[in-house]
Formats: C-alpha cells, structure tokens, sequence
C-alpha cells in the first residue's frame, strides 16, 4: 500500500511549466499546454512529438485534444483552434476580458470559464458567442458538463429519447467558493460546487462539505468527484447531493483527478500522483518524481501520464495497481454472493453487507459494499 514507483519516461521538450494535458479520443496523441506559450502534440505509441503550435501571447492555461482539432486556451484573454496535422491556427474566440482558466469542446459547443468571473458559450464553427453565464463571485476554476445518458437510468433516457427532449448539463467552479450547475456543474473558491440549468441560468443545487476552492471535477457513472485546496478529493451522488467518500493523504491542495476502471487517480501540489481504490477510498500508490505540482494526468493502456509545472511530461506503468484492483474486486464480489445466499444475516444489515479494511495507518474503516 502507498509504494512509490518510477516513471518509465521523462519528456523535457518543453520551456516552461506544463499546465495541461489531453488526450485523443482515438487515444493516439496527447496535447500539453506550458508557461512557454505553445502547445506540444505527442504520439502514445512512441512518445516523440509530432508538433508544436504556436501564436498565443501569453502562457497557455488549459488544452482539449480531438482526432483532428486541438483547442488551447490562455493568459492572453483568448481561445484558439489548431489543426492538429499542419499546426496551423484555424480560429481565435475573443470576449473573455481577463485569463481563460478552463475550455471544454461538447458537440459543436466550446464552453469557457475566466477569471472575468463569468463562463462562456461558443459556437466552434462561427467563432461566435452564444450564451454568457454570470453568477460567481471570482474566478471560475473548473467546468464540467454532462447529457442526460451520463446520468439517467437506460429506461429514463429511452423515454427522454422519445420526447426529444434535451438535458445537456454544465458546472462551473469558481475561487469564490461556489460551484454552479448551467445544468452544468461548477467549482468555485467559495468552497462550493453548484449545478445549474443551462437554460434559465436556474440553481439546482449546492454540494457544500470542502474547506478550500474547488479545483477540479470529474462526472462518472451518476457520481461527480471533486478536488480542493482543503487537501481533500470527495465523492458525491449526482441526484441528492450526498457525499458518500472522502479520499485523503494528499499533503498540499488536489489539482486534478482522474477515475480509472474503478481506481481514482489524483495529481498534487505535493508533487504526487496517487492511487486510490474509488470504492472504499484506501491509497494503493503513490508516483513519486515531480519537483512541483502535478497540473494533468491522463491515462491510456495501462500507462499515465503526468503534466507538472516543473515542465516535464512523466510516464508510468500502472498494470500492477490495475491487477490488484481487479482482483480486490473480485474478492469483494465473492463475498457478496456468499453473503446473499445468508437470507436471514442478509435482511439484519438491511440487505447490505459490511466489511472491514486495514489501512497504511494501521487504522481500520468500515465499508459498505454497494
């Protein structure tokens, strides 16, 4: 448990601090934004990078990768479409009037958050904003957005596919504390995360327990996942709001996160990444090589990636953390079936079954299989 290991790789190309890192959804390149201005494409199956954009006046904050388009945003107020085979800058969205924290591409929308206090929508293809959402305080740190297939039951959505109805969510998180849903999620510095109608602007609700900004979030499986300064990553049911894990060991503020077949991924400002079993929240590993904080990680085929602001891009074999958490799965899904054949001992724990797990710390903590 907690065990350091080496990166099988270290790429130095850059000239300043890697603030970003995405990754392809054909999973054959990742893109890294840097305090050097510019953006680096790489290949996963070698390593090597295959291009360098250029154009931004100011350091690049955030990235997003498609197969064919790459999208940069920066310090210098603006965002700028990139054609991943030329290098060549395809579009710039202007608007923001001060830094663009964060961008996320859904469909033909391009969604941003500033810290001008305000998250945008654009449209990619007319470089033109559509909508303009106000409501925090200060900056908007982090966005995530989510359609109704994300969050609704099979039957929920066969029905919603019928009416032709659309539930395409965003959040934005912001340094005043408060996170809203567009129906979007938001994360703020007011140590709030709020989801919001994207429509009317309406608020849903408030997921209220960090101590710190909310840095980062994370929407998987009908659970949203969500990084802070208090040092703290927790673990949330979309529909009610209830916190149901809280995830610790981090010993400087969460910069980002990442779930990963049943293994939640953080980056620190401790200059860690670590490895926790999402389910029971026990750390399992801990990647230790980074001189400052781990801004991105990403991961593909069994390896993950690394972006910190020591400009370095790190890589790491994670097989052996992915083995033992399949067998830890399996081992608890026997106990489960062994445990639903006792009928009686079965309706005494209100048909869930508890068990305990030894942690680093020598301490144990009761946990209910779901």
């Amino acid at each position: 448990m907690g065990n350091s290991g080496s990166a099988v790789k270290v790429c130095t190309d850059h000239q300043g601090g890697i603030n970003w890192l995405s990754l392809s959804p054909d999973g054959q390149r990742l893109l890294t934004g840097s305090e050097d201005g510019t953006a680096r494409l790489w290949s996963t199956a070698d390593s090597q990078c295959r291009g360098h954009f250029q154009g931004h006046e100011s350091y690049i904050t955030f990235c997003h990768l498609e197969n064919e388009a790459a999208f940069t945003c920066s310090a210098d107020h603006t965002i700028r479409k990139w054609d991943v085979v030329t290098g060549q800058c395809l579009a710039i969205y202007r608007g923001h009037t001060s830094i663009v924290n964060r961008i996320l591409v859904a469909k033909d929308y391009l969604f941003s958050g500033s810290y001008d206090r305000t998250a945008r929508c654009w449209s990619v293809d007319k470089e033109k904003q559509i909508q303009e959402f106000r409501g925090h305080r200060n900056c908007v740190l982090t966005l995530a957005h989510y359609s109704s297939r994300d969050v609704l039951e099979e039957e929920e959505e066969e029905e919603e596919q019928e009416e032709k109805v659309s539930r395409d969510l965003l959040v934005t998180g912001s340094t005043d504390c408060t996170v809203k849903v567009w129906e979007l999620f938001s994360g703020s510095t007011d140590y709030t995360i709020r989801t919001w109608n994207i429509v009317t602007g309406e608020q849903l609700k408030v997921f209220k327990e960090h101590q710190g900004s909310v840095i980062c979030l994370e929407l998987v499986n009908r659970h949203l996942y969500s990084g802070s300064a208090d040092r703290t990553v927790k673990c949330w049911f979309v529909d009610t709001g209830e916190r149901i894990q809280t995830y610790k060991a981090h010993k400087h503020s969460v910069s980002t996160l990442k779930y990963h077949a049943g293994i939640l991924f953080t980056g620190s400002g401790d200059a860690c990444a670590r490895a926790f079993n999402s389910r029971s929240g026990v750390l399992q590993k801990i990647f230790r090589g980074h001189k400052f904080i781990i801004n991105c990680i990403q991961i593909h085929n069994e390896l993950l990636y690394t972006a910190s602001h020591d400009g370095t891009l790190r890589i790491w074999d994670i097989r052996g953390v992915c083995k033992r958490n399949k067998r830890r799965l399996k081992k608890e899904r026997s106990v489960q079936g062994r445990s639903s054949q006792k009928g009686s001992l079965s309706r005494l724990f209100n048909n869930k079954v508890g068990c305990v797990i030894q942690q680093e710390n020598g301490e144990h903590e009761a946990v209910e299989l779901m």
